[in-house]
C-alpha cells in the first residue's frame, strides 16, 4: 500500500491493489472480475450495436462498434484495455477470482478511451505499447501476491495466442564502420557486444559487423540508428570525443549598389512605422476597390469568403490591420509590409516584390514637445522621400498627380523613376473610407521594391571649406504648376554653383490672385576652389529668374 501511495495511487482492497501493484511494477495492465458473475466462458470481440456498459466508476457509455469489449456469454463485462464494468467487479463478498492479463496493439487502442472522454493508467499503456510476451510473467505475479495476501488455491492458467497477429520483432544488422562516421569515435568489438547484450539484445557477431535480435519489451528499436544512440547512451555522452568543426567560408560579393530589405525596414521602424504581415488571401470586394480592372487568382479551397483571391495589392491587408486597431481605441497607426502581388496578365501570373505603406491619425505621439496635429498627405511623402534617400539617386525619383480607384482624386501621385512609374501615393478616398468604418483620414503608398533596392555607389567629396551664399526668391505662378517641376528645371540652370534648393513656403491668400500662389525657394551656392562673389551669385539668380519669367509667367513677390 505504501508503494502504491507513492506512485500517486489509492488503495481500495486487496484485489485491485495488487493488479495496480502488477501493472506499476511490470507495465502490464491487467483486470481481476467476480468469477461466479460471469456467465459462461470469457470471449473478446467487438460491441455490438446498441450495447451499452455500465464501468467502474458508475458512468454507463453507449459502445460504438469498433469498440473492443471482453464479454460472457450474454453481455459485454469490460471495455477491453481501458476500464472494467460494475456488473462484474469484485466485492467484499467475493469468493472466485479470475484474472484476465491480455495484449492489445497500440494501433487498435489508440484515441479509443479519448473518444469516450476517458484516460485510465491502462489505455495510457496500451495505447503506447504492451510488451507482448510479458501476460505469463504478469499473471504469475499478481497470483503469488494474491496467495501470500488472501490465501486461497490457485487455478491453472488459460493461454490463448495468435502469433500471426504479435508485432513483429525483425533482426538489425549493425555495421561497425557506422559506429565511427555517425558517433565520431571508435568502440572496441568486445565493448560493443557487452553494451548490447547487456540491454537484452541477441548479439551475434559477423565479418564487418553484428547481428541483433531485439526484445519484444523494446518498441524503440527498428533501425540501425536505434543501435548507434544505444551505444552512445550507455558508452556515456560525457565521454564523447569535442571535435570543433571546421568549414571552409567563401564571403560571396557585394553588390554596393543593392540595398537590403533590412535597411529599408529599419528606416521605417526608425520613423515610427510598425511592420505587418497580413494574409495574401484577401477580400475580393475590398481588393476590387483598388484593382477594378485585374481580376485576381481564385482559391479553389478558400479559408473564408473573406479571404477567397489573391491579392494585387497589399492595401486590402493592412487596411484589414488598421481597421482591427482603430477598433482597439488606437487611433494613431502606422504600418508597413513588405510581400508579393500576385498579378495576372499575359504571360501569366507574376509576383511582385512590393513595399506599402500607411498611416492615419497623430503625426506624432504624444508628448508635451508635439503637437496634435494629424499626419496628412506630405508626411508619408516625406517619409518616402527618407527612402529613396537611402539609394543615394534622391534625384531619380519624382511625384506626378494622378487619380486612382479607390484613392482621392485631389491628394494623388504616381511616383516615378527616371521617369517611369513605380508605385503611387495618396489618401484613401472618403467613401472607402465611410465604408470600411475610418473616421480618420488615411494615407497609403505602394511602390515596387525593386525600385528602391537598386542604388548607386557612394561617392565620396571634400567638404568645401568656403563659405555659402543662401538667396531667397518668392514667384507667384499659377495654382496648376507642380512645384516639383518648377524646381527641377531651376536646377538645370541655376549652374554647378547650386548646392542646395528648398521649397519653404506656399502662399494662396489675401494678396495674390486667387487662381495663382506664392513659391518661396531657397537657393545655396557653394564652391568647392573658393569663396563667390556676388557677380557669381547674381548671374545664377537671373539665369533662374529668366527662366521662370520665361516659362512659367512667373512674378517676384516683393
Amino acid at each position: 500500500q505504501e508503494k502504491l501511495r507513492r506512485v500517486g495511487l489509492r488503495s481500495i482492497d486487496a484485489v485491485v491493489d495488487v493488479t495496480n501493484y502488477v501493472m506499476m511494477e511490470l507495465g502490464q495492465p491487467m483486470h481481476a472480475f467476480d468469477f461466479n458473475k460471469l456467465r459462461g466462458g470469457i470471449r473478446v470481440r467487438t460491441a455490438e450495436q446498441g450495447e451499452s456498459l455500465e464501468l467502474l466508476d458508475g458512468q454507463t457509455v453507449e459502445l460504438n462498434s469498433d469498440t473492443l469489449v471482453i464479454a460472457d456469454h450474454e453481455k459485454a463485462v469490460a471495455m477491453a484495455g481501458i476500464m472494467g464494468g460494475q456488473g462484474t467487479a469484485v466485492s467484499d463478498t467475493t469468493k472466485d477470482l479470475f484474472l484476465e492479463v491480455a495484449f492489445f496493439t497500440p494501433e487498435l487502442m489508440a484515441g479509443k478511451a479519448r473518444s469516450y472522454g476517458m484516460h485510465t493508467d491502462a489505455s495510457h499503456r496500451f495505447e503506447r505499447g504492451v510488451d507482448f510476451k510479458l501476460q505469463v510473467t504478469a499473471m504469475e505475479r499478481a497470483t503469488g501476491l494474491l496467495l501470500d495476501i488472501v490465501g486461497g488455491e490457485a487455478g491453472p492458467i488459460v493461454e490463448e495466442v495468435a502469433e500471426e497477429h504479435l508485432p513483429a520483432r525483425p533482426d538489425v544488422y549493425l555495421r561497425a564502420a557506422r559506429i565511427e562516421k555517425l558517433l565520431g569515435f571508435s568502440l572496441e568489438n568486445t565493448e560493443v557486444e557487452r553494451i548490447l547484450s547487456g540491454l537484452g539484445l541477441g548479439v551475434t557477431a559477423t565479418a564487418e559487423g553484428w547481428t541483433c535480435s531485439v526484445p519484444s519489451w523494446r518498441f524503440d528499436i527498428a533501425i540501425e540508428a536505434d543501435l548507434l544512440e544505444e551505444l552512445a547512451r550507455v558508452y556515456g555522452y560525457n565521454r564523447l570525443p569535442v571535435t570543433r568543426i571546421r568549414a571552409e567560408l567563401v564571403m560571396p560579393a557585394r553588390d554596393e549598389t543593392r540595398l537590403s530589405v533590412r535597411a529599408l525596414r529599419g528606416h521605417l521602424a526608425a520613423r515610427d512605422y510598425r511592420e505587418a504581415i497580413t494574409y495574401s488571401f484577401v477580400d475580393p470586394k475590398l481588393q476590387q476597390v483598388f484593382d477594378p480592372d485585374l481580376q485576381p487568382v481564385a482559391l479553389s479551397n478558400p479559408i473564408s469568403a473573406d479571404m477567397s483571391v489573391m491579392r494585387t495589392s497589399l492595401l486590402p491587408g493592412l487596411l484589414g490591420a488598421v481597421l482591427r486597431n482603430t477598433n482597439r481605441q488606437q487611433p494613431r497607426v502606422r504600418l508597413f509590409e513588405t510581400g508579393l502581388r500576385f498579378v495576372p496578365g499575359e504571360e501569366g501570373l507574376r509576383q511582385v516584390p512590393t513595399l506599402a505603406v500607411v498611416t492615419t491619425g497623430a503625426r506624432f505621439e504624444e508628448s508635451w514637445a508635439a503637437g496634435s496635429d494629424s499626419a496628412d498627405f506630405f508626411d508619408l511623402k516625406g517619409d518616402l522621400e527618407g527612402l529613396m534617400a537611402l539609394t543615394r539617386s534622391p534625384g531619380d525619383f519624382g511625384f506626378e498627380p494622378a487619380s486612382r480607384p479607390g484613392l482621392h482624386p485631389g491628394q494623388t501621385a504616381t511616383i516615378t523613376r527616371k521617369g517611369q512609374p513605380v508605385g503611387y501615393l495618396g489618401a484613401l478616398h472618403p467613401s472607402v473610407s465611410s465604408d470600411l468604418g475610418l473616421s480618420a483620414p488615411l494615407y497609403a503608398c505602394e511602390i515596387d521594391l525593386s525600385a528602391v533596392l537598386d542604388g548607386a555607389l557612394p561617392e565620396f567629396a571634400e567638404i568645401s571649406k568656403f563659405p555659402e551664399v543662401r538667396r531667397d526668391l518668392a514667384v507667384i505662378v499659377d495654382k496648376t504648376v507642380p512645384a516639383a517641376e518648377l524646381m527641377e528645371n531651376v536646377r538645370d540652370v541655376a549652374g554647378t554653383y547650386l548646392t542646395d534648393l528648398r521649397l519653404f513656403d506656399v502662399y494662396e491668400g489675401k494678396g495674390i490672385d486667387p487662381k495663382r500662389k506664392s513659391l518661396a525657394l531657397g537657393l545655396t551656392f557653394r564652391d568647392q576652389s573658393r569663396t563667390l562673389g556676388d557677380e557669381d551669385v547674381n548671374l545664377a539668380v537671373g539665369q533662374v529668374i529668366d527662366l521662370l519669367e520665361k516659362n512659367y509667367k512667373a512674378e517676384l513677390r516683393n
